[in-house]
């Protein structure tokens, strides 16, 4: 398995952890990462996983929720719930990761973890939210290229 694999298992298995309440205290990833044998080179992409979606997480459910009608983000199976998390953070913060690659990584991850169902779910979430990231974006000014900027629909562009 590769390290970014790995780090993203590592970081979707954290964050349920610290879903379900388990992963107060400010050791708990130290210890996580030890009795997981996560390897050195996981452990840098994992943590920046975890740090970047708890920063953003209430930004992150919300693209969640607006992508299921007539569901409650917390009905989410807790593994789908942080599967789809650490995608959406992949696709909102990390541009050199391809969106087909960030939500093809979070199908295989919810085939090995997930219910009989959880590939085609995650990927139908995932689907609407990266439409709906990419709807939010404008182009740059100060680039020939097009760099996603997430625009505030408080504040029209």
């Amino acid at each position: 398995m590769g390290a970014r694999r790995e780090g993203r298992e590592s970081a979707m298995q954290f964050l349920f952890l610290r879903d379900l309440g388990g992963a107060d205290d400010p050791d708990a990833l130290q210890a996580f990462f030890k009795i997981r044998n996560t390897s050195p080179s996981a452990r840098s992409f994992c943590k920046q996983l975890i740090e970047g979606v708890v920063k953003i997480q209430d930004k992150i459910d919300s693209l969640i929720q607006n992508c299921c009608h007539n569901y409650q983000l917390n009905r989410i199976a807790p593994v789908d719930r942080n599967i789809l998390r650490v995608a959406i953070y992949e696709l909102l913060a990390n541009p050199e990761i391809p969106p087909a690659v960030a939500i093809n990584e979070a199908i295989e991850i919810a085939k090995k973890y997930g219910t009989n169902e959880s590939a085609r779910f995650v990927n139908g979430i995932l689907d609407c939210c990266r439409k709906s990231i990419v709807s939010q974006t404008i182009p740059s000014e100060q680039s020939s290229s097009h760099i996603l900027i997430p625009t505030d629909e408080s504040h029209p562009s």
